[in-house]
């Protein structure tokens, strides 16, 4: 029988610490016998940025849509801040040429919202030029920030992002993890990401939490990239330890990735 969320006593350690938005307790799901997450331990914090990494099949996408009540999960607690407003990003999303779905109705797709809410957030993701275009006509950095968008419409507490730089390319991707930090600090959000990128995003996070069905190990960037399961868990020779990547540039680029303008 599937676990319940949120009872009474769970509820009583997040009004504790108001800044809990999100807290798991050996959250376990299992699948024709195999355990796909083990004892899942983690907790999210409101202006927190949480970032889930793994190797392929690891059961980070799992975990995410278990958190979000879209599959259920075997024992274990998920305890939720009451009411807590989520904004959801998932895995991007194949948009059939055939269909005329506009970025506008994208935005209404799952709710109504006014003219003026949708241009506020299209604007906040750099894309309000783009209302009106189709769809299948967006690049990858485009449709992601469109789909960030979206997310932002409930104004939510916490933001879930599952490869939100999916499909974008290269010089795409510290823009659109500066822009999630951005968005962060101006809504006073909590983040929690799922990401494959680890040069670009252990210098994007506060917490990075490593899974592969259990949490090998979870810390402040720094400390985990250097943490023997994280090094074991990705094979890296630990004389040769990933460095913390952090991106500057004196020219930014346009959403398609072409030379956009110098910043003096």
């Amino acid at each position: 029988m599937p676990a319940t969320i949120e009872t009474t006593a769970d509820l009583s350690k997040i009004t504790a610490n108001e800044q809990i938005l999100l807290q798991t307790e050996n959250l376990t799901l299992l699948a024709e016998g195999r355990e796909l997450l083990a004892k899942i331990s983690l907790t999210v914090s409101a202006g927190e940025i949480v970032t889930v990494i793994g190797p392929n099949g690891s059961g980070k996408t799992t975990l995410l849509r278990a958190l979000l009540g879209l599959i259920p999960f075997d024992s274990g607690n998920i305890i939720k801040k009451p009411k807590l407003r989520i904004g959801y990003l998932p895995q991007k999303i194949n948009v059939d040429p055939i269909l005329p779905l506009t970025v506008s109705r994208i935005m209404n797709l799952t709710g109504r919202y006014s003219e003026r809410q949708i241009k506020n957030v299209l604007q906040e993701t750099g894309v309000s030029s783009l209302k009106n275009k189709a769809a299948y006509q967006l690049s990858g950095g485009e449709f992601q920030r469109v789909m960030l968008a979206r997310a932002l419409l409930r104004n939510p507490e916490l933001l879930v992002l599952d490869e939100p730089v999916q499909g974008v390319d290269y010089m795409g991707e510290s823009e659109l993890y500066n822009l999630i930090a951005s968005l962060r600090n101006s809504h006073g959000c909590g983040v929690l990401m799922v990401s494959h990128d680890l040069h670009v995003v252990m210098a994007s996070t506060d917490r990075v939490l490593c899974l592969n069905q259990h949490i090998c190990c979870q810390g402040e960037p720094e400390n985990v990239s250097r943490h023997p399961e994280y090094l074991k868990l990705f094979g890296i020779d630990s004389g040769n330890a990933l460095a913390i990547y952090s991106h500057h540039h004196d020219h930014t680029h346009h959403l398609s990735g072409t030379l956009q303008k110098d910043v003096k």
